[in-house]
C-alpha cells in the first residue's frame, strides 16, 4: 500500500480490480480545503485514460512491475513468441498486448512489463524508433523536396507507412512505432 501523495509518473496501482499506470500527476493545494492529487491513469489492458482525484493520505494498492528485455523470435498463430534475455525462457504474448507490433521484426529486442507478484505479462513495448528497409514503393523523383507530399511505402515487416516522394525501394528509413510516421533516412 502506498499513500496518494507518493504517486509519480510510471507508478502502477490496482484500482477497482484493474491495473493502471500513472501518466500524469499534479499536487493541488487549494486556498480552502484539503490538499489532493489530480492524476491521469492509463488502463494497462484497454489503454483508455481515466482522470481521478485522490485525497492526501488516502491508501492505494500499488503493484510492483518489472521491465525486462525480451527478444522476438517468431509468430505462432495469433501469438508472438519472445525469449527472456537472462534466463532464455520462451513466452507467447498476444497481438493486442504489444505496442507497435506492426513495426517489429525478428530478432528485435522489446521491453516486456510483467506483474512481479503473479508473473503475468501486462504488455510489451517495441522501441519508439526502429530502422526498417523499404520493400516496395513507387519510383522516387529526384529533386522533388519542395512540397511536403508523401507516398505510400511498404516496409520489411509488411506495414505500410507514408514517406517523402524522393525515397526509393531498397532504402532504409527510421520509423516512429507509436504512430507509424517517417522520421528520416538512414545511411
Amino acid at each position: 500500500m502506498i499513500n496518494a501523495q507518493d504517486i509519480k509518473n510510471g507508478t502502477c496501482i490496482r484500482l477497482d480490480g484493474k491495473l493502471y499506470f500513472c501518466i500524469e500527476f499534479l499536487h493541488v493545494k487549494p486556498g480552502k480545503g484539503n490538499t489532493f492529487m489530480r492524476t491521469k491513469l492509463k488502463d494497462v489492458v484497454d489503454g483508455y485514460v481515466l482522470e481521478r482525484r485522490f485525497n492526501i493520505g488516502e491508501k492505494l494498492e500499488d503493484v510492483r512491475v518489472e521491465r525486462r528485455p525480451y527478444q522476438y523470435l517468431y509468430k505462432e498463430g495469433d501469438d508472438y513468441v519472445f525469449m527472456n534475455q537472462e534466463t532464455f525462457e520462451q513466452i507467447p504474448i498476444a497481438h493486442d498486448q504489444i505496442n507497435g507490433v506492426d513495426y517489429m521484426k525478428e530478432g528485435e529486442i522489446v521491453e516486456v512489463v510483467t506483474d512481479a507478484s503473479s508473473e503475468t505479462v501486462l504488455f510489451a513495448d517495441v522501441p519508439t524508433k526502429v530502422v526498417l528497409k523499404i520493400t516496395y514503393t513507387e519510383p522516387g523523383l529526384k529533386g522533388d523536396t519542395a512540397t511536403n507530399a508523401t507516398k505510400p511505402a511498404t516496409v520489411e515487416t509488411g506495414a505500410e507507412i507514408r514517406v517523402p516522394l524522393f525515397i526509393n525501394e531498397g532504402e532504409t528509413v527510421e520509423v516512429d512505432t507509436r504512430d507509424g510516421s517517417y522520421l528520416g533516412r538512414v545511411k
